[in-house]
């Protein structure tokens, strides 16, 4: 392995936390730090890839009509970007589908399979959805047409019966497991590259979407996931999308560098807003190699956006009223919400799960039966949890950590008293782990260790933000911002502070010295650089 980085530049501090996270040997040490990361896996070790390729390749041979078949949020958004993109140099004869949210729900669906077969569709490819759609893709083989499955979502035994693309499966031998969808579809693609049907600059140019779809599925940001981050930011940084290009433009400060933060806060949530509240395929044409009327469809998707936090909040206010009014003490929260925007619900199912620390799933009114998401806590895996009562469900799916499903209504009484069941049955083996990972001194935060954090980047799931404990300090300074006050700058030691959205109810006023827990970073302004420290505990 090429080496990048001379080991004895490495500060200290980052070599500890390197060390916590399991990274010891040079090697490892070299790819997770490295800005050209090499770990990059031979696309033929995902098992049917070899069968996959051939299957397109025929087709295209044939011209057969493809339909690349997706999912609403931003991983199935990518991917059906890129898959469309990819096929578009080679074929014309092709099309994309994206289920509706409200009216068809998550994955393959018979009236769509209907629509597309009308369409003239031979070939069906899946991106982020299809493992478990047996009956679906029975269907779809009835009616003569070819399916191709590429997914990355948790299965049973009930997958479907075709030709799969799944590093979970059990006889896939690929190295990596925690692919998101989108990077299953670029390694279809990239298996393309090598047999000489698809030319390489096509693959190059999709990382950017690879690191959004990447991000935005909150799957481990480690292994080859954080080659694909490191080289979609830089790729995002080309600009070559010009609506992408415009969006970044838009919803991020002039100022701020593109980091996996800024792609999981700001692009992430405009683009699952087009799926949450409208049509998914509105962020498609958005990210096209060729997009179209830019602007138009940039403050469109800002607009959906800002509806969407809107609903969102009045939701999971709603959602807290239900619980705290119903006194829903169980293990398992359960929540009926017929009048939440189903859109959302996924959002704030998550947020009841912190603010509680418990599972929790929204159930909310869907035509002749209900629908429910659900978010998981450390140690549960929902997915295997839904599939121990799969005969509850009209549908189901997800992974360990998030779940969808359909239900009729006379069954919701007793999937609640089997979710609870299950969890006062079970021992849930929480990470236990202290709120920072190093004790340090404020002479020990330096701009030579600031810059080390920044090697660590992206940070994200299986690799979060240092966070570093300074004890007994003293506060000084303090200056509160913000129109209600809710923020906060002070000053520990040489040492700029700054606190968001805790400073009314931590009444810092009376502090004068305490410990403190946060992250350091390197604040640019004005051509300026400056240490500063992102606060998250005050004791």
């Amino acid at each position: 392995m090429e080496i990048f980085i001379d080991m004895r530049n490495i500060h200290p501090v980052i070599t500890e936390l390197l060390r916590q996270r399991g990274l010891v040997t040079e090697e490892d040490i070299q790819e997770f730090l490295s800005a050209k990361p090499q770990r990059m896996y031979d696309p033929f070790l995902l098992f049917n890839m070899k069968a996959g390729v051939d299957l397109i390749v025929s087709t295209l041979k044939e011209n057969g009509r493809i339909c690349v078949y997706g999912d609403y949020d931003a991983d199935g958004i990518t991917a059906t970007t890129l898959m469309i993109d990819a096929l578009g140099t080679v074929t014309e004869n092709l099309f994309y589908y994206i289920p509706s949210r409200f009216e068809e729900g998550y994955g393959l669906n018979k009236e769509a399979i209907d629509q597309i077969y009308q369409d003239g569709c031979n070939l069906i490819i899946t991106v982020d959805c299809g493992s478990v759609a047996h009956d679906e893709v029975e269907y779809i083989k009835s009616l003569g047409m070819k399916v191709l499955v590429t997914d990355h979502h948790s299965l049973d035994e009930m997958k479907a019966d075709c030709v799969l693309i799944n590093p979970k499966q059990k006889e896939c031998q690929y190295p990596f497991k925690e692919l998101a969808g989108c990077a299953v579809a670029f390694k279809l693609v990239h298996a393309l590259v090598i047999e000489g049907i698809i030319q390489r600059e096509v693959l190059t140019r999709s990382l950017d979407l690879v690191a959004i779809g990447t991000i935005g599925d909150v799957v481990p940001l480690v292994d080859e996931n954080r080659a694909f981050v490191k080289y979609g930011i830089r790729s995002i940084n080309m600009g070559l999308r010009p609506g992408l290009r415009e969006l970044v433009k838009r919803v991020l400060p002039r100022q701020q560098a593109l980091v996996s933060d800024n792609i999981s806060f700001a692009i992430v949530p405009h683009l699952n807003a087009c799926g949450r509240m409208e049509d998914a395929s509105i962020a498609v044409e958005l990210l096209r190699y060729n997009s179209g009327d830019v602007d138009r469809v940039v403050d469109k998707i800002i607009k959906t956006n800002d509806i969407r936090k809107k609903t969102q909040n009045q939701a999971y206010e709603e959602c807290i009223k239900i619980v705290e009014e119903s006194h829903l003490e169980d293990s398992f929260i359960v929540i009926r919400a017929d009048d939440i925007h189903e859109g959302i619900a996924g959002i704030v199912a998550g947020k009841v799960k912190e603010y509680y620390h418990k599972p929790a799933i929204i159930v909310t009114k869907s035509g002749e039966n209900f629908k429910g998401t659900g978010r998981s806590v450390e140690g549960l895996d929902l997915y295997q949890l839904l599939s121990k009562h799969q005969d509850l469900f009209v549908r189901y799916g997800g992974h360990k950590g998030a779940c969808g499903f359909t239900i009729e209504e006379d069954k919701l009484g007793k999937l609640r008293q089997v979710l609870i069941d299950e969890m006062d049955g079970a021992t849930i083996q929480e990470a236990k782990k202290d709120r920072w990972d190093l004790e340090l001194r404020l002479e020990d935060i330096t701009m030579d260790l600031a810059k080390g954090l920044e090697d660590m980047a992206p940070f994200g799931n299986k690799n979060p933000k240092p966070a570093f404990l300074l004890k007994d300090v003293k506060i000084e300074g303090l200056r509160y911002m913000g129109d209600g006050k809710q923020h906060a700058r002070f000053m520990a030691g040489s040492l700029s502070c700054i606190l968001f959205n805790k400073a009314q109810e931590l009444d810092l006023e009376r502090i004068d010295r305490a410990d403190i827990i946060g992250c350091v970073e390197i604040q640019n302004w004005n051509g300026n650089s400056r240490l500063q420290l992102i606060v998250e505990e005050i004791n």
